[in-house]
């Protein structure tokens, strides 16, 4: 019980294997944190 996983988290250097904008999809390859239906911010590095 109680609250869990509320922490934001930074993870690098992931590789984006395809786009498929007919899908709304970006596939990447690696662990991407968080639940399914989560929001996922994606930046690119400077």
């Amino acid at each position: 019980p109680g609250h869990y996983g509320n922490a934001q988290i930074t993870i690098r250097n992931l590789e984006v294997v395809d786009v498929k904008p007919e899908y709304n999809l970006l596939l990447v390859k690696g662990s991407v944190p968080g639940g399914r239906r989560g929001i996922v911010f994606i930046k690119k590095l400077k």
